[in-house]
């Protein structure tokens, strides 16, 4: 068993937008985040799941 954190799955990306805005998100490998330039959040992948919860969300500079 390997302890490598899993990856995010970029076809992903096709289905999954913003919950505040319905709007294409941008997928950040550096942050392991999906970045909404629409609502300025960035929603963050946690062990390669994306946690698509406003509360989770951190606000972009």
């Amino acid at each position: 068993m390997t302890d490598a954190p899993q990856v995010f799955d970029r076809r992903m990306l096709e289905s999954l937008v913003c919950p505040e805005t319905h709007t294409r998100l941008e997928y950040d490998a550096e942050k392991q985040e999906l970045v909404s330039k629409a609502a300025n959040l960035a929603f963050p992948i946690r062990d390669g799941i994306p946690v698509m919860l406003r509360d989770e969300a951190r606000v972009l500079d």
